[in-house]
């Protein structure tokens, strides 16, 4: 597919975003932005220096990137930073210029995208199920054979574990009407389930769905999907941050940002971890994004638009739910009350 396709596929999947905030026009000092570029990459070197209109005798400046600090010149000599080893998203940067006996600090934030351009992967379908058309799916996951999913709206929310073939309900757990339900993910023979505003989860045995612990978050944010590696769990919150969570004690520990080499992608919502990668819908989109979940680089897209075309869906039932099959190494695809299930192959 040639290259402009390809940015046009990926313009689907953002939106405008800004560069940030720029410095304080009443301090002394501020960082130079005349040659910043409006994006970076992780190749690239930026180049720091201060503006000093007021003409203070600079003694040295010291240099932070979120809040971390990152290096230090004499005077006001320039400052190369290279930003290799730093995570894609924003840069908060930070200088302190120490002057006449004095400290002044001013800020500024630049944006770094992924340096990997996203193939775009077709699929194939395998095979067509029932899906309950009154289930507003926020996750699903296969445990043990069985399809498991989850649902929102308050009132309708619930865990149901299903024969996927038939659609057939085995059993049901639901949740209390003041909960939105979001996302779930089992590990260690655990199934948790996020809460989308409520900053609450619920965390049952995976067996029997008998519920242990109600927890909650310990970072000021919504509940959308989770997935894990068999070590830690990974929630996303809306928007383009995946969170690293500790299952044993429900800590965040880390986050990446989802990026292509041209924009953020926003509305991060359903995950599922498949074969060292974090497969993900897209609140609004079509489409599944494959992330590297040490980066947050997108390294593909996979258009599923034309699954609409094959369901009983209105223009507002998005496509959402994403369940690998270890048995079948397939991957089983939904929507939000789409009355049909799909398993698909990617095809690479």
């Amino acid at each position: 597919m040639k290259k402009y396709n390809v940015l046009i596929f990926i313009s689907l999947l953002t939106t405008l975003i800004s560069c940030g905030d720029k410095n304080n026009s009443k301090n002394l000092f501020s960082i130079d932005e005349s040659k910043f570029k409006s994006m970076f990459h992780n190749s690239d070197t930026i180049n720091l220096t201060l503006k000093n209109e007021a003409n203070k005798t600079i003694d040295s400046v010291t240099y932070y990137n979120n809040d971390k600090k990152i290096g230090a010149v004499k005077g006001n000599s320039a400052f190369s930073y290279l930003l290799t080893n730093e995570k894609i998203g924003y840069q908060n940067l930070k200088a302190v210029a120490h002057f006449e006996g004095e400290n002044e600090e001013t800020t500024t934030r630049v944006e770094m995208l992924s340096n990997i351009e996203p193939k775009i992967l077709t699929y194939s379908i395998l095979n067509t199920y029932p899906h309950d058309i009154s289930s507003f799916t926020e996750g699903l996951e296969f445990y043990n054979g069985n399809l498991y999913e989850s649902t929102g709206k308050n009132g309708n929310s619930y865990v149901r574990k299903t024969d996927y073939k038939t659609g057939k309900s085995l059993q049901q757990v639901n949740i209390d009407s003041k909960y939105f339900g979001e996302g779930i993910t089992f590990i260690n023979g655990k199934l948790f389930q996020l809460t989308w505003q409520e900053k609450t989860g619920f965390i049952y045995d995976a067996n029997t769905l008998k519920l242990e612990k109600t927890f909650q978050f310990d970072k000021n944010i919504e509940g959308w999907g989770m997935t894990n590696d068999k070590k830690y769990i990974y929630q996303s919150d809306g928007t383009e941050k995946i969170w690293k969570m500790k299952p044993e004690n429900q800590k965040m520990i880390d986050f990446i940002n989802v990026y292509t080499n041209t924009s953020k992608i926003k509305k991060v919502n359903e995950l599922e971890w498949i074969d060292g990668k974090i497969y993900a819908n897209i609140w609004e989109k079509d489409a599944l994004i494959i992330i590297n979940p040490l980066t947050g680089a997108v390294e593909a897209l996979v258009d599923l638009s034309g699954l609409r075309k094959l369901a009983k869906v209105s223009d507002t039932d998005s496509l959402n739910g994403i369940a690998y099959n270890p048995k079948t190494n397939t991957i089983f695809v939904t929507g939000k009350n789409w009355d049909k299930m799909f398993e698909i192959k990617v095809n690479n």
